[in-house]
């Protein structure tokens, strides 16, 4: 059987009412934000009815899979780790946000086939801005995600390594990577010459591709197999290493990402992705 969690920052009593009737019975636990019902069988079409109509998180997970049956976690960096497209936060720096973002979102949404091509003609609106621009961005506009630290925190204590990958640039993730104290990171590097962006990237695209490989590679590393991995991202860049991994989750994420993904945050922070595994204490000491 499996167990029902339905979570939202200020879970209101209407949407618990609306699941226990489903379910002809009261949740066996609630706090202020989740609410858990034990050994439930419910279609994914009545689950979904039900979350958008309550505006909630609502998933069906197994009742006794643990975090600690998991060796890996990895994010996406841009709109999951943290709350910004770095990219996007550049652009407008020379005036060119809108253009940019515009670009990034199609290709987030899928619309663009070609990414490599996609990012080269964002980077390429860059040039000759001041590489100095890149610490103001990361000073002034990167914020992680809600709940990204607990979740990190969590994960680490449960013996997972924890991973960064990205299709943003090495500038940001390098320093995500001390201040969290990753285990493994992977993004784009943007060139610079004489303190300037040059409108191009260095090396190999981290796109679609480059993230499964990264993550199969992790595993590989650590001696484990995709199936004990767990993967967060947003963007139809990170279908292919979801699709690999045991546990997907698709943050606050494009549409295209929920059709093709295990479980999906909609409303509440990174955090709440521990209420997904059995033993872990979210959610019930506010």
């Amino acid at each position: 059987m499996s167990r029902l969690v339905v979570q939202h920052p200020r879970l209101a009593p209407a949407a618990v009412e609306r699941f226990s009737r489903e379910i002809g019975r009261g949740p066996d636990r609630r706090s202020r934000r989740r609410a858990d019902w034990n050994e439930v069988s419910m279609s994914n079409a009545t689950l979904t009815h039900l979350s958008d109509l309550c505006g909630v998180d609502a998933e069906i997970v197994p009742m006794h899979d643990r975090l600690e049956n998991y060796r890996m976690i990895a994010f996406d960096m841009d709109s999951t780790l943290i709350t910004i497209e770095c990219i996007d936060e550049i652009a407008d720096y020379v005036g060119r946000k809108a253009e940019v973002a515009a670009i990034t979102q199609a290709a987030m949404r899928g619309e663009i086939a070609d990414y490599d091509e996609s990012l080269r003609r964002r980077v390429a609106l860059l040039a000759g801005l001041s590489a100095s621009t890149l610490q103001q961005v990361y000073d002034e506009r990167v914020r992680l995600s809600p709940g990204a630290r607990t979740l990190i925190d969590a994960c680490r204590g449960a013996g997972l390594k924890v991973v960064l990958v990205s299709g943003g640039f090495t500038f940001f993730t390098d320093r995500l990577h001390a201040r969290l104290g990753f285990d493994y990171s992977r993004s784009n590097t943007l060139e610079i010459i004489d303190a300037r962006l040059t409108g191009r990237v260095v090396g190999e695209i981290v796109n679609a591709e480059g993230k499964r490989r990264f993550v199969e590679q992790v595993c590989e590393r650590i001696g484990c197999t995709p199936a004990q991995s767990v993967v967060v991202g947003d963007g139809a860049n990170d279908l292919r290493m979801m699709a690999i991994a045991g546990i997907s989750v698709a943050y606050h994420a494009k549409p295209i990402v929920h059709t093709e993904t295990k479980h999906a945050v909609n409303h509440c922070g990174l955090d709440s992705i521990l209420a997904f595994f059995d033993g872990t204490r979210f959610g019930w000491d506010d």
